[in-house]
């Protein structure tokens, strides 16, 4: 077995399948679809929280979010990251009935519907991150002070807190885009023989 061939095996037979079917053997027929929905949402958070570390690295570093374009690629650079994770992981995992078909063409259209997702969440994010960081630092303020006392926030704390909590709310609502559109078009292929 080549080193490729082992990858994908350990993919597909990874610890979470137990729990996985198990919870979608409670649906009956509708099982595989459940089953491909559960497998895409642990993805999807596993990308999330992919996507948080990467907009905390790069706000704590070349980013800053001291501007709405600093903001908006630094978030763009944490998605991008986080699609191309997903993208692997469900076209060996939660749809590995549709890899026969091209990875050129499932690249595009997950790419599209993505770059659509994006577009939603930048524009999301953009309007919101001020105004929520506002929002929230006075409820977090106390928990920051109980590690640091003295902490007075500055506005690029509060940004930076409003950034990451518009991205969690971002990638909340984008979830149900990307599994229905990358279900219906992009991995359409998967599960034919057993609908």
């Amino acid at each position: 077995m080549t080193r490729a061939e082992s990858i994908r095996e350990a993919i597909r037979h990874n610890p979470l399948d137990t729990f996985v079917h198990g919870v979608a053997g409670r649906f009956g027929r509708r099982a595989p679809e459940v089953e491909r929905f559960l497998k895409f949402a642990i993805i999807g958070a596993l990308g999330a929280a992919l996507d948080v570390t990467m907009l905390f690295a790069l706000q704590a570093t070349v980013l800053p979010p001291v501007t709405t374009l600093a903001v908006v690629a630094a978030t763009s650079a944490a998605f991008l990251t986080a699609t191309v994770h997903n993208y692997l992981w469900n076209r060996y995992w939660t749809f590995p009935d549709a890899r026969g078909h091209s990875l050129r063409w499932q690249l595009i259209r997950f790419t599209i519907i993505n770059a659509i997702g994006w577009l939603l969440r930048t524009i999301w994010i953009s309007a919101a991150y001020l105004w929520l960081g506002a929002l929230l630092m006075p409820a977090a303020l106390p928990v920051v002070r109980l590690f640091r006392p003295a902490y007075m926030p500055s506005a690029t704390a509060s940004a930076k807190l409003g950034s990451i909590a518009a991205l969690l709310i971002g990638i909340a609502v984008i979830l149900f885009w990307n599994f229905l559109a990358n279900r219906l078009w992009t991995f359409r292929e998967a599960g034919r023989a057993s609908a």
